[in-house]
């Protein structure tokens, strides 16, 4: 036998000496009494391995955060009446949960309690105090049951109207502390150590940890005590280490000043819970229940020992779980058959439901209708297979309004794999889907007309090439223009354009096929897709077709606009999907062409896309390229065409620009100079074409048979509204030397449309310096009276499209003999363009116009050959053949 076996031997044996004498002592009851000690203490640790097993399995449930009935609980509002209560709870009562809801809880304790609890019951209402003690409850059959009181609401929620509270039920663990009480007293308070050893047995394989204290050392302790903290046996413990080493440092005070107040009497019993120091470091919750005796003459402590880790770790799941289930989010607990068991307030915010309304229904109550079998059957099938089901779905609010919630299920399952509860978890996700749908809005629809925008069309158009090449079936796209809406909004507003074009895709709309798509496209510009055609491309060409001219009319309709009415008209281009198969880009230029073709058609009118409109382009493309090419490089001349009076003697030229193109050749104004006006290249080449006129006027200045030549020099409207174009004159006359008295500007009718007073202040400026104003063309534009008396004009000059046909036209004829008049009336000199023959100019001189310009008098040519008509001994040279 090893040393400390044998001292172990020797401890046993005198404590069972000492026992012995006792018990002789005492009567042979004493071992009928220890037999029912016997047998209760196995019945506890029976018990204990029980709630051991029970702890175990309830923190696995919570864990999982899924079964709400894993502990006792019961919800009692300020009138201190059951308001909720779990079926456990119920069951542990004993009563139905319909018959306990409702009552006052004090109704349920020993009269004996009932003042004290209520007092308490008031300080955890007000916050200043948790409800935690031990309580009697009576049962429906007439028993009493010990039970634990915790108070359960979650942090910070002092002065709520209600608690929630735990119950454990306790009756085994007072029976133990009893059996302990009643086994010192039988000692005549001196010693508790059974000296038999089977006894002696019975205590030490006890689960519970039972030990002696006396002088701050262990004199007793129990296999039970060395297992709680981590030793092979107590022979490790007793008379070897001291209490302070099983206890953590900070709680050290706490228990010598508790053991204290036992030993000397103060406190005679005592139960508390300290945070325990294992042999391997690891820290433990303990709870203690000591008293104080006398052994061997000295005072000690007595006490029984219980590792509670597991359950302080249950309750703090439970408190989690407690404040996890009063979240934010909408929470309902379901039984297996779908019946509500409880709801939290968030989902009584949601769904307008309170508790009461809301327990003993199925989550049918919030159906909306508005989901068939097929998605509720889909439902149930997620669940059941993988346990859990997630999505959103429209419910009912108790008020009769629908809103989207998120909604997720997950089931619960028992040790058997059973079903048991349904977890639901709801948001009401109503707002977040209202903003969602109105970004998407913004993103995809016109704000002002409310139809598809730009971005919509093109990603609609995308899918309906791709159905298109598909079936077979040809689809059809229409850009629809309106014409002049520019002018609209500069004479009435953008808020009188902003209702025309509502009133316009209103019209469109009635236009429209199902499944067809209209969009604003932008400005005035609105996109008609259509889809499901012919597959035949004419047939498909003739159904579009129809819709076109069935919008044109529609459209032709007068607008009601600030009290007056509007008319406005429409330019549409058509093109089918087949001739841009799959390009989405290509479809819509194709569109766009067509559209500016029937522009062109004098609007109002509709025009298709053909191949001959894509080559036209392109080559309109390339002479753009070509144009900057040139300014670069030089490629321009002027030639100059002759004005002369009736007997031929010249006054003055007219500049005209040619491009002399090194592959093309000398290129006719016609072909580039619409090109260079819609490029924006006109400024450009007119600065160009000024400067150009103005240094040949300083040249001819300086010999007698051209120093009194005047030089005219067309300007475009786009060059004229340049802002700075008066200061870019002045500036090219100053850096020239060009006499100003000798520069005559030409302008057209055009120039009237946009901000007249504009046009009289920049020529009015210019006139001050000397320069000359002729208006070209005039009787074919915007030939306005009233406007025409106000500008600081020179000259008219009649267009050649009158004298053409003037010895054969009577109204011609008419019109040339008009204008002679009006200028004459006005101050103004009067020259015809386009003289190309002897009786064209006689009728003129006879109507009293004698200032000319055409072939008759000349073609236009280069500074040289003009040199050379100048003078009547040199050669003509040939010149083309295209005057501008």
């Amino acid at each position: 036998m090893s040393p400390n076996e044998m001292y172990q031997h020797r401890k046993e044996s005198e404590l069972s000496s000492d026992i012995q004498a006792q018990l002789a002592e005492r009567s042979g009851n004493l071992l009928q009494e220890i037999a029912e000690i016997q047998q209760q203490l196995e019945k506890r640790r029976e018990t204990l391995l029980h709630l051991q097993h029970d702890l175990e399995d309830s923190r696995k449930r919570i864990a999982k955060a899924a079964d709400p009935e894993s502990t006792c609980f019961l919800n009692i509002d300020q009138d201190a009446c059951i308001t909720e209560i779990n079926r456990t709870c119920a069951s542990l009562l004993g009563e139905p949960t319909e018959h306990l809801v409702g009552r006052r809880f004090s109704s349920l304790l020993i009269p004996d309690q009932r003042e004290q609890w209520c007092q308490r019951f008031r300080s955890a209402m007000a916050g200043t105090v948790q409800l935690t003690g031990e309580l009697v409850l009576h049962r429906i059959d007439g028993s009493v049951i010990d039970v634990r009181i915790d108070f359960l609401q979650p942090a910070g929620e002092a002065n709520s109207r209600s608690l929630r509270i735990a119950l454990t039920e306790i009756s085994e663990l007072k029976r133990i502390r009893q059996e302990l009480r009643q086994f010192g007293n039988n000692g005549g308070d001196r010693r508790i150590i059974p000296a038999d050893d089977w006894l002696h047995g019975i205590i030490d394989q006890s689960l519970a940890g039972i030990y002696l204290i006396q002088e701050g050392r262990f004199a007793y302790a129990n296999q039970g005590f060395a297992d709680i903290f981590g030793y092979d046996s107590p022979a490790e413990i007793v008379d070897r280490l001291a209490v302070g080493e099983f206890i953590v440092p900070e709680d050290r005070a706490k228990v010598a000043e508790n053991i204290r107040r036992r030993s000397e009497g103060e406190v005679p019993e005592m139960r508390y819970t300290f945070t325990g120091l294992r042999k391997d470091g690891k820290r433990i919750e303990v709870e203690v229940h000591g008293r104080r005796m006398e052994f061997e003459g000295k005072p000690a402590v007595i006490g029984v020992i219980i590792d509670i880790s597991e359950r302080k770790s249950a309750e703090q799941q439970l408190r989690i779980a407690a404040t996890a289930f009063e979240s934010q989010e909408g929470m309902f607990v379901t039984d297996a058959n779908e019946v509500i068991l409880r709801v939290n307030e968030a989902f009584t915010a949601i769904t307008g439901y309170s508790t009461a309304e809301a327990v003993g229904q199925t989550p049918r109550l919030l159906s909306s209708g508005r989901h068939d079998g097929a998605f509720y059957a889909a439902m149930w099938d997620s669940i059941r297979r993988t346990g859990a089901w997630q999505g959103e779905i429209w419910n009912r609010h108790k008020n009769g309004a629908l809103f989207v919630e998120r909604l997720s299920i997950s089931s619960v399952k028992n040790a058997d794999g059973e079903i048991t509860h349904y977890v639901g978890t709801l948001t009401d996700v109503t707002a977040q889907k209202e903003a969602e749908a109105e970004i998407e809005y913004l993103a995809f629809y016109d704000q002002l007309t409310r139809l598809p925008n730009r971005r919509l069309l093109l990603d609609r158009l995308q899918h309906a090439l791709a159905a298109s090449i598909r079936s077979g079936n040809e689809g059809a796209l229409l850009f629809i223009d309106l014409d002049n809406f520019k002018d609209l909004n500069d004479t009435l507003g953008h808020e009188q354009g902003d209702l025309l074009l509502k009133q316009v895709a209103e019209r469109l709309n009635t236009c429209i096929r199902d499944g067809d798509t209209l969009a604003r496209f932008g400005g005035d510009e609105f996109v008609m897709m259509i889809e499901g055609l012919s597959k035949n491309p004419q047939e498909a060409a003739a159904q579009s077709k129809s819709i076109g001219e069935n919008i044109l009319r529609r459209l032709n309709q007068p607008y009601p606009l600030s009290n007056l009415e509007h008319h406005s008209t429409p330019s549409i281009g058509v093109t089918l999907f087949s001739d841009h198969r799959n390009e989405v880009d290509a479809l819509l230029k194709g569109a766009d062409l067509a559209m500016y073709k029937a522009k062109e058609a004098g609007r109002n009118t509709l025009r298709f896309f053909d191949p001959d409109m894509q080559a036209a382009v392109t080559a309109r493309t390339v002479m753009e390229a070509d144009l900057r090419a040139a300014l670069r490089e030089g490629q321009f001349l002027l030639h100059y065409q002759p004005q002369a009076e009736q007997d031929g003697h010249l006054t003055g030229v007219e500049a005209l620009v040619r491009w002399q193109h090194p592959k093309r050749g000398l290129v006719p104004p016609g072909e580039f100079i619409p090109i260079a006006e819609a490029s924006g290249q006109i400024l450009a080449l007119g600065q160009w074409v000024l400067e150009t006129a103005c240094r040949q006027l300083l040249a001819w200045s300086g010999r007698p048979e051209t120093a009194a030549l005047s030089m005219a020099v067309n300007v475009s409207a786009r060059q004229f509204h340049h802002p700075d174009f008066v200061q870019q004159v002045l500036a090219v006359l100053d850096q020239t030397g060009a006499n100003p008295h000798r520069l005559k500007l030409e302008l057209t009718e055009s120039l009237l449309l946009n901000d007249v007073e504009d046009v009289i202040r920049k020529m009015s400026a210019l006139k001050s310096r000397g320069v000359g104003f002729s208006l070209d063309d005039f009787g074919t534009g915007y030939s306005s009276l009233a406007y025409l008396k106000r500008l600081p004009l020179d000259q008219l000059k009649i267009d050649q499209s009158f004298v053409n046909d003037i010895l054969t036209s009577n109204n011609d004829a008419a019109i040339t003999s008009t204008i002679v008049a009006l200028a004459k009336n006005l101050g103004l000199s009067v020259i015809a363009e386009g003289v190309e023959t002897e009786g064209q100019r006689q009728l003129l001189a006879s109507q009293g116009c004698h200032n000319y310009q055409g072939y008759l008098f000349g073609r236009p040519v280069t500074v040289e050959a003009l040199d050379r008509l100048l003078n009547p001994a040199a050669q003509s040279e040939p010149s083309d053949q295209t005057p501008v």
